[in-house]
């Protein structure tokens, strides 16, 4: 079995070189292509796949480590990366055996995949205005997507669609290809480099093959994709660690009205790294836990029935827990790092910002109020969570004969109309 201190031995020289343009990147929003493809080449797409399958058989603990350390390193990238993982995650479970022998060859050889799942405007909660057709070995996609992370960098899009009978699937769709357009065009104040824009299917065609009923997906998905994102965080909390703890010990400018003449010895300002460095390795414990619970409805899923239910709410309010608890201590973190340092620190040159309003970014994803809520409501009355979440409008009701109005107000309607 493959160890994390390997895992880490062989991704580390990555990461390293991520780390030490990451600032760069952010201050002239370059798109990390380069980094995306040197992750594929070193064999980060294929980490959960078994070594059978071409794979470097990692567990999703290990995974879930190794994503806090390339967020520590540069926090988009966890972020590009999380469609591909929770594709990757339902492969290894998913019922559809042709379609998986097919995709894990393609994922061993290296094929990066993206996320394009959300709708903006005025479609309707739970349904997809994409639209999917299948004409005997041919389909095509049309429609318009948002928030499509990862998709920039990737040869496929994980793509949910819906077709002219109101099912919903899951389609694989070809990026590079006359029917597909991409637009790097996500203008959010935060996690600025994800490629979280549009895509624009024109009859964009796949392979019917690569179509399956997102009905079958697998049933931990949700906590999948917030553990991603929850070790965006913890790798932001490290770079926020790490950047308290440089800048304290190398300042020589201490103020006349601090405790020590060297600020590395002030109590206030190690207070301060010392409340950053526990919001840190909380969050990354907080990680580990929840992968914990994530690796244990993996394991269920193979089984099946009440014994896989029970772990997916387990893992789901896990997830959620965290989320409600990282979601308000790191940017919190992030703005404490300002306290530990002078009016230099805001400089656009140093970007600390960018800490910040990349968590805060995070913390966005299906808010954490409503997570709250729901481990509320499980804890006090056994309410099981949600495991799929959607957005949208919600068309206001048709009037009924209830709703008409009467007597006097129906008169004074009546002579309000015009002529």
């Amino acid at each position: 079995m493959t160890t994390l201190r390997e895992l880490r031995d062989r991704f580390s020289p990555v990461f390293e070189t991520i780390a030490a343009g990451a600032l760069e990147r952010e201050r002239t929003r370059a798109l990390p292509r380069a980094e995306v493809r040197a992750l594929a080449e070193a064999g980060f797409g294929r980490l959960r796949l078994p070594v059978r399958a071409g794979g470097l058989g990692a567990t999703i603990p290990q995974l879930s480590a190794l994503l806090v350390d390339l967020a520590a390193a540069d926090s988009n990238l966890p972020q590009i990366w999380r469609g591909h993982i929770a594709f990757v995650e339902d492969l290894l479970v998913t019922p559809h055996a042709a379609f998986r022998d097919r995709w894990l060859d393609r994922i061993a050889g290296g094929a990066v995949l993206g996320n394009a799942w959300s709708e903006i405007g005025t479609v309707e909660r739970g349904t997809q205005g994409t639209r999917l057709t299948v004409d005997g070995e041919r389909a095509e996609v049309t429609g318009r997507k948002f928030y499509t992370t990862g998709s920039l960098y990737a040869d496929h899009s994980d793509t949910l669609v819906q077709a002219a009978d109101g099912t919903q699937h899951i389609a694989v769709v070809p990026l590079d290809q006359p029917g597909v357009e991409i637009s790097d065009d996500w203008d959010g104040f935060g996690q600025r480099l994800t490629g979280t824009g549009t895509i624009v299917y024109r009859r964009a065609a796949l392979d019917a093959r690569d179509v399956i009923p997102f009905e079958d997906r697998f049933g931990y998905q949700t906590a999948v994709y917030q553990l991603v994102l929850l070790a965006v965080h913890a790798g932001i909390a490290a770079a926020v660690e790490a950047d308290a703890v440089e800048a304290v010990a190398a300042r020589t400018r201490t103020y006349s009205h601090g405790n020590a003449d060297r600020v590395r010895e002030d109590p206030q300002i190690l207070q301060v790294v010392g409340e950053i460095s526990a919001v840190s390795h909380t969050a990354a414990a907080l990680v580990q836990q929840v992968a914990e619970a994530v690796q244990a409805a993996h394991e269920a899923a193979t089984i099946g029935g009440e014994q896989a239910r029970a772990a997916e709410v387990t893992a789901e309010l896990a997830s959620a827990r965290a989320q409600v608890v990282v979601s308000r201590l790191v940017p919190e973190a992030a703005t404490r790092l300002f306290d530990a340092l002078g009016a230099s620190a805001v400089r656009e040159s140093a970007a600390r910002d960018r800490h910040w309003r990349n968590a805060r970014t995070v913390a966005s994803h299906n808010p954490w109020v409503y997570k709250a809520r729901e481990i509320g409501a499980h804890a006090v009355n056994g309410t099981a969570p949600g495991f799929q979440w959607a957005i949208g409008t919600v068309p206001a009701p048709a009037p009924t004969a209830a709703d008409a109005p009467t007597g006097e107000d129906a008169a004074v309607l009546s002579a309000a109309q015009p002529a």
